[in-house]
């Protein structure tokens, strides 16, 4: 599928780029990176403008994030709700909450280029927590500025061998993305562990 959709963007242009990188940010397994490359070098080689190809990424980039935001809040607040039935829930919701209000600028900023891979995810847990709109957009912003900004530039720089740039960039995004989620899996493992054996102390 990766290699049709990367023929058509010669014809089609910025409204794939559009298309392909909104979709990205809402969790659906499309190249947008390597699309975003592309269209780099087609700007270094003179067939798109490159302040055009940046523009437009950009634009797809932040709608597709708030698209996502968007449905976290509108449909996580149900769940949140039934989740919300005992003091003791209530109590950890609420510290969850105010962890996201207090990290949560960082870690949608990384997970915007650094950590790709769990930026639609961020959206949506972002949303249906009552993070701030306003820090949600400014840090979302600022790391797709990153992210569009790396991309095409890299594909500027070396349109010649934009293909094997963009699989080692990939599979680094990927490779940062699974150690976080074995850091914070392991991390939670260990918390659960230690509250055990607090409790089956005499």
């Amino acid at each position: 599928m990766t290699e049709q959709l990367l023929a058509l963007l010669p014809l089609y242009g910025l409204p794939l780029l559009a298309a392909v990188t909104g979709l990205s940010c809402l969790g659906l397994p499309l190249p947008a990176s390597i699309v975003m490359m592309l269209m780099g070098a087609f700007a270094a080689a003179g067939d798109f403008n490159l302040l055009a190809v940046f523009a437009t990424a950009l634009a797809a980039s932040v709608l597709g994030d708030q698209a996502g935001f968007a449905i976290g809040r509108l449909g996580g607040a149900a769940i949140i709700a039934r989740l919300a039935t005992t003091p003791s829930r209530q109590e950890t919701l609420a510290r969850a909450e105010a962890r996201i209000n207090s990290h949560g600028p960082v870690a949608v900023f990384l997970t915007r280029w650094l950590l790709a891979p769990l930026g639609p995810y961020v959206n949506l847990i972002a949303g249906a927590t009552a993070f701030s709109w306003t820090r949600f957009t400014v840090y979302g912003v600022a790391g797709e500025l990153f992210w569009v900004g790396g991309y095409t530039g890299l594909g500027v720089i070396f349109s010649d061998n934009v293909m094997s740039i963009a699989e080692i960039v990939g599979d680094l995004s990927g490779f940062l993305a699974a150690g976080v989620i074995a850091l914070y899996l392991g991390w939670r493992i260990v918390k659960v562990l230690r509250h055990h054996e607090v409790e089956t102390k005499p």
